[in-house]
């Protein structure tokens, strides 16, 4: 019964999992990745559309992102995109393709990245947490109405907190992996 209880939640616990994965990928690190601009959305002719799907978006080199639009008349559109997207980066437009050449981070600047990786590692903690809770309600309520004994409701809860703690252990994988990246000079 309570099996049945932690199954239906496991599918949240990844999604916090994977988030958490979707937003230390835009963190900017020493080197240039093309997910630093995967969520920028870019107003072509009256269309919100994901830079993706109107460019082609390459990091040939460590400190350069390279993006080749499709259509040559949406380069405009692409650079102002980049500059409304807050990244402190300034696009270079050639009239054919737009390169953003990455700086290189400061001691400070990494030490504030550090610092937002890991606000963002305590924000899918916090929602691995939440639910954790709503099927612990559940599991307590399954115990009240009779539908599930004390012992059970016992081994669920452990079974609850291993479920937990494996999710914790690969937040805390990602965030470590992705705090030596940003360390790195």
């Amino acid at each position: 019964m309570y099996q049945s209880l932690i199954d239906d939640r496991k599918e949240l616990f990844e999604e916090a999992v994977n988030h958490f994965s979707e937003e230390t990928a835009k963190l900017r690190t020493g080197r240039a990745t093309p997910a630093l601009v995967d969520h920028i959305v870019v107003d072509y002719y009256n269309t919100k559309s994901p830079l993706r799907q109107i460019a082609s978006v390459t990091a040939p080199e460590a400190r350069l992102i390279i993006i080749q639009p499709w259509d040559k008349g949406s380069l405009v559109m692409i650079e102002a995109a980049i500059r409304d997207a807050n990244l402190g980066l300034n696009p270079a437009n050639d009239g054919s393709l737009i390169r953003l050449s990455l700086p290189p981070l400061t001691e400070d600047r990494r030490r504030d990245l550090v610092k937002m990786l890991n606000r963002l590692a305590e924000e899918a903690r916090i929602a691995i947490r939440t639910v954790r809770e709503d099927a612990w309600k559940e599991i307590q309520e399954a115990e009240k109405s009779g539908t599930m004994s004390e012992d059970d409701k016992f081994r669920g809860k452990d079974a609850l907190q291993e479920v937990v703690e494996a999710h914790n252990v690969r937040i805390e994988e990602l965030r470590k992996k992705k705090e030596g990246e940003i360390m790195t000079v």
